[in-house]
């Protein structure tokens, strides 16, 4: 599939209709996606709908928007109106349908993007792996007998296939740039709360933020800019870069360090501390946030929750407040510290997951010379990013022929413009680019 900015100019110029577009896409997504178990819900009526407004407005001389006709898809925790919200969940799946669409998704349509599917996830987003009890495992492109990972899996497997030009999901801890890495694409974390969060099921609100999975740079920032509302403005000058390392050096592939260190010989090797604790109290107020949201369901009907879920959201709801404080404290002082250590930075270069996607029959990893479960530990790097609220771009280290792998690019905070600056330059140089996927769909 060509890239959204092809996608729309085309539409714009009037050398394809968006209801073309539309309809290969569906076709395309009927013929390949069942093995990947990505789609939840395919929203045709709703896509033809939006695909023949856009037609219509081309039609009549009018600019529909920077992403016209450009088809996409959301994670199934994002508000769409007249449907149930399910955030993965059966416990969902009969809930009072949603009156409005989420802020983000108001957005891309007022851009002129076409809705076309709800994406498969860990059930509320708890896990790295998109292992749903509900809807099955989504798995990945380049090896369906592997994990896509999670917990926005199916958005990632369905770009990475080729199925869509973008998609939309969630990282609480890392669950955007751990699929990204695994399927081979872009993933944004934001600056926290930079982009709109109205109308999405939340999971841990202290670090919940949305964003898109794309297939280039160029992409990422046409629908960063959409969704923020702002253009992208680097700031002036040669990158700053370092090199975090400390923890971020350990339990990762060789060919990531040998990336790092390849892309930036002479950057400084900057350690941030305490990354144990921070990734304990992260762990901490992500399950005491989501134990208390599910307080009341797991009080009444807790045997229907996803069996890997259930245990830990009950764990989460009987930490003690006092614990969950003390924990909220330290993000704060850690914070400021950390944003004091990389101010002098506009890039930190770090591993994004610590080996390639493991397999769906053995999901787990060797973390510090031990097996661990995939679902937990894949977020190992990216975690304590998000306990500082810092914007981390995931991209994709370009190795055809190979699974995928991916780095992190981590910014000041609002400094996502310099994210995408350098990842263009790493793209034009052959470092990074997402490859088609070897195995079919």
């Amino acid at each position: 599939m060509k890239s959204a900015a092809e996608i729309a100019s085309a539409v714009r110029g009037g050398q394809i209709s968006a209801m073309q577009v539309l309809e290969e896409c569906l076709d395309a997504i009927k013929d390949r996606e069942a093995p990947l178990i990505a789609v939840t819900r395919l929203l045709e009526d709703r896509a033809r709908e939006e695909a023949g407004r856009i037609d219509v407005m081309v039609g009549n001389g009018a600019d529909p928007g920077p992403l016209a006709g450009v088809p996409y898809g959301v994670k199934d925790l994002f508000d769409l109106a007249g449907l149930p919200t399910s955030a993965g969940s059966a416990i969902y799946a009969d809930a009072p349908a949603a009156t409005a669409d989420a802020e983000a998704v108001a957005r891309l349509r007022d851009a002129g993007a076409v809705l076309v599917a709800t994406l498969n996830m860990d059930e509320f987003a708890y896990g790295f792996a998109t292992i749903n009890a509900t809807f099955g495992t989504t798995r990945n492109p380049h090896d369906p007998s592997r994990l896509a990972g999670g917990s926005s899996g199916g958005s990632a497997a369905i770009v990475a296939a080729g199925l869509l030009p973008l998609s939309l999901g969630s990282d609480t801890n890392g669950s955007i740039r751990v699929p990204a890495s695994l399927t081979g694409l872009y993933g944004l974390k934001p600056s926290h709360a930079d982009l709109p969060l109205a109308g999405v099921f939340p999971f841990a609100e202290s670090f919940d933020d949305i964003g898109p999975f794309t297939r280039s740079v160029s992409d990422m920032q046409l629908v960063w800019e959409v969704l923020g509302g702002k253009t992208a403005v680097p700031a002036g000058g040669a990158p700053r870069v370092a090199r975090l390392g400390g923890r971020f050096r350990e339990n990762a592939d060789p060919d990531q360090i040998a990336a790092i260190d390849a892309i930036a010989p002479d950057a400084p090797l900057v350690e941030l501390p305490d990354i144990a604790r921070a990734r304990s109290a992260a762990f901490l107020i992500t399950a005491f946030e989501g134990g208390n949201l599910h307080r009341e369901a797991l009080a009444k009907q807790a045997m229907e929750f996803d069996p890997a879920t259930r245990d830990r959201l009950i764990a989460g709801s009987l930490l003690p407040r006092a614990l969950y404080e003390e924990a909220q404290a330290f993000r704060a002082e850690y914070r400021a510290r950390i944003e004091a250590l990389v101010a002098d930075f506009d890039v930190l270069l770090a591993p994004a997951t610590p080996c390639v996607a493991p397999t769906v029959e053995d999901p787990r990893i060797m973390i510090d010379g031990k097996l661990s479960p995939a679902r937990a530990d894949l977020g190992i790097h990216t975690q304590p990013i998000s306990f500082t609220g810092l914007p981390s771009l995931a991209v994709p280290l370009y190795r055809p022929g190979v699974l995928p792998l991916g780095l992190q690019l981590i910014g000041r905070p609002h400094g996502e413009a310099d994210l995408f600056r350098f990842a263009a330059q790493l793209e034009e140089r052959g470092i990074i680019g997402s490859g088609a996927p070897p195995v079919a769909a």
